[in-house]
């Protein structure tokens, strides 16, 4: 299984999902961690401006078809992966996580080595309260 946990400084999980610079791609067998991969991700900081969106409008986020597409773009590195960790993230890239097959884990563990390891052995603490 691989499961990719967003970062900007490949130790820690990222508050935001958009604004992440990198995935940190974690390999799982037999319930420990076999391998890593630090992949680029594209997020707010590769598509400016966002013009024509409703990214800041009053409501839920993420649902208008540049939003999509720019989903697509972010989710397309990690199309091998099975679940993300994230600390936060919008409503529309959590659909688009599902729509693709690849399961959202919101939590509040800011280690990636000790989030996934929490995982793996079943008793990561997912907080779907952190979806904004």
């Amino acid at each position: 299984m691989k499961i990719a946990a967003i970062t900007d400084d490949g130790k820690t999980i990222s508050q935001h999902f958009g604004r992440a610079r990198y995935y940190l791609v974690c390999t799982v067998e037999d319930g420990r961690v076999t391998g890593q991969e630090l992949r680029d991700k594209a997020g707010h900081h590769s598509f400016a401006p966002h013009q024509g969106t409703d990214h800041h409008a009053s409501g839920p986020h993420g649902f208008d078809p540049a939003s999509r597409d720019r989903h697509a773009q972010m989710l397309s590195v990690i199309a091998d992966c099975q679940a993300v960790l994230a600390g936060g993230m919008g409503f529309g890239m959590q659909r688009n996580l599902e729509e693709v097959g690849i399961r959202p884990l919101l939590t509040d563990v800011a280690d990636i080595e000790e989030a996934v390891r929490a995982f793996a052995e079943g008793r990561l603490a997912v907080r779907p309260d952190l979806a904004h």
